[in-house]
């Protein structure tokens, strides 16, 4: 469901929920001014690119999303891969794979995928998001200290090690400014309430270099030329099929950290505000929205669980207040662009140094070191690790994998196979005269069938078949059964014809049986073997 029909459904568009929900617009459009120009200029992107992205994707996800108080824009998890995609490809390739990324997104949420990406492990996504805050912060040295650039260095200990033998080199200037910004962040909060902590440190910081002009200080101006005063103009990247071929793989890196990050932040959304969001719609607007980012100059975009949350903590009520910041944006770029010149590159750097520290979950990454068990604690580690040392998407690749393998162990060993004695029968089903026939072994199996199972049957079955005339399985417990499952029942039917052992199948439920007919078991077994119940065996005799 469309997100703002179903709030003018609900009547959330009546005059009088306008105020709380342009209230909180306008304060979230001055959150994400520094923010979006931060991102952008940390995916290689320029500033105004980053605050083109807020205003043309923020715009769509808020009328074509499936989460009435999302808001949508560049977020800090984009900036690994989105700046590896534009040292690699350029700024035209990063926008050509964010255009790609959108129609992904969209056959995403078409194929009602929305549901299944939100099933991701908390271990992986704690790992790659920290890795990726690790990422952001050690990053944001070059500008922060005023360090000169690396050169050559791609992967990140590379990187990190060019940046420690920079820091001879830093400049004091630029470092001042940088920490100022960082005071003013973490004090601001409880000193001036009402407005927006990252846009008046940025402020801070412009109007200390507007005032002291510090010589081979980085600003916007310096660097970029200023932000054009204007509204962004379209512009269809140019596009051969070489370049689709080689952007593939990236585009659908955007569309998979997407499509967790929108999903994340809108699950968080409903927890905070009572609300229930449409996975897949939301999906297939974040696809539009990264189809016409890069066609108005912006790059990728994807759901900001901060600007989201500070969105609903204001009041918002509908996605009313997300057209509302776009609003906000718009009217700022118009107004104020020509002061953007002024601002230090290290004020947006710290802003980032913050962010970093939000993303990472430091306190989450060491509760869950402390406190989950210890396969978790290994996926949770190696996805961190292959996220800073490596690549974001092997990262999320292995990560889930291992995770599947943990869950699939678990599950084998949440499987019970028993051997039963008469005695614990007439227990069972409370007849005192039951009575298996002689040289009968009675196995019951209590879980899933499936192939992480089969060996755990085989094995309990072993000295079985020598010394039974009769072996019977008891399916009753059994959820579901898998080919792997079928296939051991084949198996254990080949064994037992060897051994003239009478092979029967009792109590399977419904779709285990349609499963067993339909591969032929029961038609090679004989109907008369597959009984609804175990008192039939006696009957039967």
């Amino acid at each position: 469901m469309i997100a703002i029909l179903e709030a003018k459904r609900a009547g959330l568009l009546s005059k009088e929920y306008w105020l709380n929900n342009i209230l909180a617009g306008v304060i979230v459009g001055i959150v994400a001014l520094p923010l979006a120009m931060a991102f952008a200029i940390a995916s290689g992107a320029k500033p105004e690119q980053g605050i083109y992205t807020a205003i043309v994707a923020g715009g769509l996800t808020s009328l074509f999303g499936g989460s009435r108080l999302q808001i949508a824009g560049p977020t800090g998890a984009f900036i690994v891969i989105l700046s590896g995609i534009t040292a690699k490809y350029g700024i035209e390739g990063l926008q050509v794979a964010t255009l790609m990324a959108g129609v992904m997104l969209m056959l995403m949420g078409l194929a009602r995928l929305g549901g299944v990406i939100k099933y991701i492990p908390d271990p992986v996504i704690v790992g790659f998001t920290s890795g990726i805050g690790v990422i952001i912060w050690v990053g944001q040295w070059k500008d922060f200290f005023g360090l000169s650039p690396e050169t050559g260095a791609i992967h990140f200990h590379e990187k990190f090690w060019h940046l420690i033998q920079a820091f001879p080199s830093i400049h004091l200037a630029t470092t001042a400014l940088g920490l100022l910004t960082l005071v003013v962040l973490l004090v601001s909060p409880s000193v001036i309430k009402r407005i927006p902590s990252p846009l008046v440190a940025m402020v801070a910081a412009s109007i200390v270099q507007w005032l002291f002009q510090f010589e081979n200080v980085a600003t916007i101006g310096s660097t970029f030329g200023g932000v054009p005063q204007s509204l962004p103009q379209f512009e269809v990247p140019s596009l051969t099929f070489s370049e689709v071929l080689q952007l593939i793989g990236p585009a659908f890196t955007i569309a998979l950290l997407g499509a967790i990050e929108s999903l994340l932040s809108a699950v968080v959304a409903d927890s905070m505000a009572g609300t229930k969001h449409d996975s897949n719609q939301e999906l297939v607007g974040q696809g539009i929205a990264n189809i016409f980012s890069p066609l108005f100059g912006g790059f990728a975009s994807t759901g900001a669980i901060a600007r989201t949350a500070t969105n609903i903590r204001n009041g918002a009520t509908s996605p009313l207040a997300g057209i509302v910041h776009v609003l906000t944006l718009l009217g700022i770029v118009l107004l104020f662009a020509p002061l953007a010149s002024h601002i230090p590159l290290s004020a947006l750097s710290a802003i980032l140094f913050v962010v970093a520290y939000n993303m990472s979950e430091l306190h989450r990454f060491t509760h869950m070191v402390r406190t989950a068990p210890k396969p978790d604690v290994a996926v949770l580690l190696i996805t961190f690790l292959l996220t800073v040392f490596a690549d974001l998407v092997i990262a999320v690749n292995i990560g889930v994998m291992l995770a599947a393998l943990l869950f699939m162990k678990r599950m084998s060993e949440t499987v019970s196979i028993e051997l039963q004695s008469n005695e614990v029968l007439k227990e069972e089903i409370e007849d005192r005269n039951f009575i298996l026939p002689p040289q009968t072994v009675v196995v019951a199996m209590d879980g899933p069938f499936f192939f992480g199972a089969a060996e755990r049957l085989e094995s309990a079955l072993e000295s079985v078949h020598g010394h039974a005339d009769i072996l019977v399985m008891r399916l009753g417990r059994v959820p579901f059964i898998d080919a792997t499952g079928l296939q051991s029942l084949w198996d254990l039917m080949g064994t037992c014809s060897r051994h003239k052992t009478r092979l029967v199948l009792c109590e399977a439920r419904p779709n285990v049986l349609e499963k067993l007919k339909r591969a032929g078991l029961v038609e090679k077994i004989g109907t008369w073997n597959v009984l609804d119940h175990i008192h039939e065996l006696v009957a039967g005799q």
